[in-house]
């Protein structure tokens, strides 16, 4: 939500059934905590209003040599792998659009970003694309739909408003990491560039900062919005990773999990087992009774490699500020210290 304080100043494919534009109602196989008119009272202005800030939809692409000069290895971005392609969208330069109606083959993805959140989340757009509402809730970017002008909160990634209200979205997994993580597993990148269409500073975060870590993305700081559910039980702005489906959501606890390097976790879904990721410093998640050996897990350009992964079924993972997890799932199962 590009520059929210200047605006005030002014005035994962998830384990449940994906539903893409044009399907059946889809109310019983999405993780819905609250009621849709409960989202839809929530809503918040964030300043711009809608398309005030401009999603790109002409997205441009440079080597990774080229953006060496534009990222240290530190610097964050999202990473985005499909059929055999990879690209980089620099958090920099997502910070000031959000999101990115892209395509890469015969998929047409969006490429989405909340810098009040911490999330990445892709999702398929179908035929059409998606703009930028200017509401908030729960802090979090509220989408909207260019077919059918309905709205989804981008954590939730299901309509609240609108013709396709109730429905969820086919999500797309992207990778929350650095730069140097990134090249190191796919030295062939492709990066988004900053020949835009827009004139921004992407060389500055109106929020702070991720290298150093400063300002807004400091974990101890003060988010800006109201939230529907509070949680203290970690400082507002610590990262989890999370993962949910139909029955419950669940939060891993990092540490935890590069510690143990594989979790296992049994809910009424059933049992998911945790991968860590040393290279990208993320985690994957996978459903299914296949027994893996830790010591036997290789890394490939997909992730995980070990025996038996075509038995077990891929979940969308991806990383969040702990307030805003909390505040959409309440009741979220945590992950810490080793425990389950």
């Amino acid at each position: 939500m590009l520059n929210y304080l200047m605006g005030a100043a002014l005035g994962a494919m998830l384990l449940w059934t994906p539903v893409a534009f044009g399907a059946p109602p889809n109310h019983d196989s999405v993780l819905l905590p609250e009621r849709l008119a409960d989202y839809r009272r929530a809503r918040q202005d964030g300043g711009p209003g809608k398309d005030g800030i401009p999603s790109i939809d002409q997205p441009r692409f440079g080597r990774a040599e080229a953006a060496d000069g534009f990222l240290d290895d530190e610097d964050r971005v999202v990473g985005l792998y499909l059929d055999g392609q990879a690209r980089a969208y620099p958090q920099r330069i997502l910070v000031w659009h959000e999101i990115v109606n892209d395509s890469i083959g015969d998929h047409r993805v969006a490429v989405t970003y909340c810098p009040l959140t911490g999330t990445a989340i892709g999702f398929d757009r179908g035929e059409t694309e998606f703009g930028v509402s200017g509401k908030l809730v729960n802090s979090n970017l509220i989408m909207y739909d260019r077919a059918t002008d309905t709205e989804y909160p981008q954590i939730l990634a299901a309509g609240i408003d609108g013709e396709l209200a109730g429905r969820g979205l086919e999500e797309v997994r992207l990778i929350w990491t650095t730069w140097g993580r990134w090249k190191q597993r796919h030295p062939d990148t492709e990066v988004l560039s900053i020949r835009t269409g827009s004139v921004r500073n992407y060389h500055r975060d109106p929020y702070g900062s991720y290298n150093p870590l400063q300002g807004y993305y400091v974990p101890d700081s003060r988010r800006i919005f109201p939230v529907l559910n509070e949680d203290r039980r970690y400082p507002a702005k610590h990262e989890v990773l999370g993962f949910r489906d139909a029955h419950e959501a669940v939060a891993i606890e990092p540490e935890t999990l590069r510690a143990a390097r594989v979790l296992e976790h049994r809910g009424p879904g059933g049992r998911y087992l945790i991968v860590h990721d040393p290279v990208l410093d993320t985690g994957w998640v996978f459903r299914g009774e296949q027994e893996v050996d830790p010591d036997a897990i290789t890394f490939n350009a997909t992730g995980p490699a070990f025996e038996g992964r075509e038995a077990m079924q891929p979940v969308n993972a991806f990383e969040a500020m702990w307030f805003a997890w909390a505040a959409f799932y309440p009741d979220t199962h945590v992950i810490d210290h080793g425990g389950s």
